[in-house]
C-alpha cells in the first residue's frame, strides 16, 4: 500500500497538469462508485452528477438588491465561528469591498487592510503582526493588494476557501478529489497521517465522513510559502487545519468551516466558515489560469523565478 505521504507529493505544482477534461471523465466513472458507497455508509453526495458544482456566489443580473448584501459579503470573506477567535478582518478605517459588495452598495471596490487591534489581530504573534503591518503599508500605497489566486499562485490551506472559483468534488471509496480553478487537492479516506509528511502547497490531507452529511478533512505537512488568508497572514510549517464540509439546506448549501492551529504563528486556535451554493449545468473545464511569468499587476512583488540559461 502506498502511503499518503508518497501520494501527497503529487500535490505539488505538477498536479496542475491534470486538465478539466480528464477530471470530468474521471468524475463520470467514479460518480457511480460514490453513489453505491453512499447507499451503504450514508456518504454525503458532494458530487451528485457531472456538471454539479458549489459556487461562492450566484450574481444577480438585475439592479443591486439590499437583500443580497450579506450573501455578497461572504463571496470572498469568511464568517467568524459561533464561539472562539475568528479570522483576521478588515480595518474599520479601511473597509474591504469586494467587487460584488461594491456593486450592491455603490461603494468603490478596495483591497484588504488587516485590523491588528481586535481579538483576531491580537491573537497574532509579534512577527506575524509585523508582517501584516508591512503588508498594510503596501496596500495603502496601492501596491501588492491582489490575492495569490488572482496571480494564479498556489493558495494553500485554508486560503483556498477564499478563492471565488466553483468547487468540484470527485468521490471514490478511498479518496476525495477537490478541483477548483486549476487547483487540485486529494483527501485520503480512513487512513492515518504519515509520521513525517513532506511539506507541500496543500499538505497531506486525510478524511472521514461524519453523520451522513459531512466530510471532515485533517491537513498537516503544509509548507510556509503561502498565507492563511487574503490579508496575507503568514504561517509556519506547524500549521494544522481541520475542515468540515457539511451539506445543509436540503442539499442546496455546502457550509465549509475550519479551525487553524499553528503554535509558531498564533497564540490560540482560530476558526472561520463560508457557505457555497449548489449550481447545476456547469461542467468541469480546463482553467486558463497559469502561474504568472510576469508581474501582470505591475506591483514589483512575487515575480516568478526565471532561468538565465537552459538546463539542457
Amino acid at each position: 500500500m502506498v502511503s499518503p505521504a508518497s501520494r501527497e507529493r503529487e500535490n505539488d505544482m505538477s498536479i496542475q497538469t491534470l486538465t478539466g477534461g480528464a477530471l470530468l471523465a474521471l468524475g463520470c466513472v467514479t460518480g457511480a462508485l460514490a453513489a453505491d458507497t453512499a447507499k451503504k455508509d450514508a456518504v454525503p453526495q458532494l458530487m451528485q452528477e457531472p456538471g454539479v458544482a458549489w459556487t461562492g456566489f450566484v450574481a444577480r443580473r438585475g439592479p443591486p438588491d439590499p437583500a443580497d448584501f450579506a450573501h455578497a459579503k461572504t463571496f470572498n470573506e469568511w464568517s467568524a465561528p459561533a464561539s472562539g477567535i475568528g479570522p483576521v478582518t478588515d480595518d474599520p478605517a479601511h473597509p474591504f469591498y469586494n467587487n460584488e459588495v461594491a456593486r450592491q452598495t455603490g461603494k468603490a471596490s478596495s483591497y484588504r487592510v488587516a485590523d491588528l487591534d481586535n481579538e483576531s489581530g491580537k491573537n497574532l504573534m509579534p512577527w506575524v503582526q509585523e508582517a501584516l503591518k508591512k503588508q498594510n503599508a503596501l496596500v495603502l500605497a496601492n501596491r501588492n493588494g491582489e490575492t495569490r489566486q488572482a496571480r494564479c499562485w498556489e493558495t494553500g490551506v485554508p486560503d483556498i476557501h477564499e478563492a471565488p472559483q466553483s468547487l468540484y468534488f470527485i468521490q471514490t471509496p478511498k479518496e476525495v478529489v477537490m478541483y477548483q480553478g486549476g487547483r487540485v487537492r486529494r483527501v485520503y479516506l480512513d487512513v492515518p497521517h504519515s509520521k513525517n509528511p513532506l511539506p507541500s502547497w496543500y499538505g497531506e490531507s486525510i478524511g472521514y465522513y461524519e453523520g451522513g452529511d459531512t466530510l471532515v478533512v485533517d491537513t498537516i505537512g503544509l509548507n510556509d510559502r503561502t498565507f492563511v488568508d487574503g490579508y496575507r497572514t503568514p504561517h509556519t510549517t506547524q500549521e494544522h487545519v481541520v475542515e468540515r464540509f457539511k451539506i445543509t439546506d436540503g442539499g442546496k448549501t455546502l457550509n465549509v468551516s475550519f479551525t487553524v492551529e499553528d503554535p509558531g504563528a498564533f497564540y490560540k486556535p482560530w476558526g472561520a466558515s463560508r457557505p457555497r451554493f449548489l449550481i447545476k449545468g456547469q461542467p468541469m473545464a480546463e482553467d486558463g489560469c497559469a502561474t504568472n511569468n510576469d508581474d501582470k499587476f505591475n506591483q514589483g512583488f512575487e515575480l516568478v523565478p526565471t532561468a538565465a540559461k537552459p538546463d539542457f
